[in-house]
């Protein structure tokens, strides 16, 4: 019965950790018009810091966590660094999939044609920066002095900025399809504040959503580590698997809106876009708060996203910037093969 109870509890508790995101982001989206941040600044900015915010904050949360209460400071590491290395891979293979099963339903209802024809200079930036800030991260593991692995944590850091700075001046530069008008901050959607309050509710729907995140994040890592000893599961597989699904899927189904409005390069750039900062900040993390040593298991994924962004990086080079949704699917066929893998580990 306590099973049942604790994997109820875990999918209730991501719903809950995604709804709070989705406060965080609102309030991002208004703090950013407020301060009169231009629209590239917030779209690329703030608003995918606040997208992260549950795949950041749960493998914090589990390290630190295991530090603070000194509990299993090995098993809070596993999970942090499952779900640290679980994003990258979903946004690879099962985003990439529901993507492209996005054009192909759109195609045969008439909505839209097969071809995705998408900017190369936005896709081939965003793919590079991953896979160069991927690599260096997944090399750092196998670096035995701690010392250099915080060098190479502030490195991502860096990188990252880079990204930002190039991406927010790209996006000034170069249209990507229609911007929509800013929703109301839910605190104040149904009853009205004086201007000079505004600011304010804007702040305080930020630190409220922020404590929600962080308060439903130790729930979680406690359910799952329950779970992987009740199992005898690896709590890096566990989390690997879980974690993303709530807390990544979800925000990519705007890929699927941006598909059937035929904004190809707005649908992949969110995937893609996403993980860029899934290579740098998260990583960046695991690589100064654990041991980041990278077993068989996490290998293994490691090279499955890589292998899944190589055939829809090839595609659009063969296709000269047009992109085939077959190359998108196989990011399915991927996933699987991981899973079958899981699958004959455990059994």
């Amino acid at each position: 019965m306590e099973i049942i109870f604790s994997l109820i509890s875990i999918f209730c508790i991501l719903l809950l950790i995604v709804l709070a995101c989705v406060f965080f982001t609102n309030a991002v989206e208004h703090l950013g018009e407020k301060l009169n941040l231009s629209e590239g600044a917030v779209g690329s900015v703030l608003a995918a810091v606040g997208t992260a915010l549950p795949e950041t904050i749960v493998p914090l949360v589990a390290i630190v966590g295991a530090y603070l209460t000194g509990s299993n400071i090995e098993t809070g590491s596993e999970i942090g660094i499952g779900a640290i290395l679980g994003a990258p891979f979903l946004l690879g293979t099962l985003a990439f999939f529901v993507t492209g099963l996005a054009v192909i339903f759109y195609t045969k209802s008439g909505r839209r044609t097969k071809d995705m024809p998408v900017n190369t200079v936005i896709m081939f930036r965003d793919i590079h920066y991953f896979v160069f800030a991927y690599s260096i991260a997944i090399l750092s593991s196998f670096i035995p002095f701690p010392f250099i692995k915080h060098l190479i944590a502030g490195l991502l850091l860096i990188i990252y900025g880079i990204y930002v700075f190039k991406t927010v001046r790209t996006a000034s530069k170069i249209p990507e399809g229609g911007q929509e008008e800013l929703e109301a901050l839910y605190f104040t959607k149904y009853i009205k504040f004086p201007e000079n309050l505004v600011m304010p509710m804007i702040i305080l729907q930020l630190l409220v959503s922020l404590a929600g995140i962080i308060f439903l994040a130790h729930f979680f890592v406690g359910n799952l580590k329950f779970l992987s000893e009740v199992f005898g599961i690896n709590p890096l597989i566990l989390s690997l698997i879980i974690t993303p699904i709530a807390t990544e899927l979800p925000e990519k189904f705007n890929s699927v809106i941006w598909i059937r409005a035929k904004k190809d390069t707005l649908a992949l750039g969110n995937i893609t876009g996403a993980m860029v900062f899934q290579s740098c900040i998260p990583t960046a993390v695991g690589i100064a708060l654990t041991p980041w040593v990278l077993k068989q298991d996490a290998l293994v994924n490691v090279i499955v996203v890589y292998l899944s962004v190589a055939v829809v990086y090839l595609n659009i080079v063969k296709n000269k910037g047009i992109l085939k949704p077959e190359a998108l699917l196989t990011g399915g066929l991927f996933y699987l093969f991981y899973l079958g893998y899981v699958a004959f580990k455990i059994f």
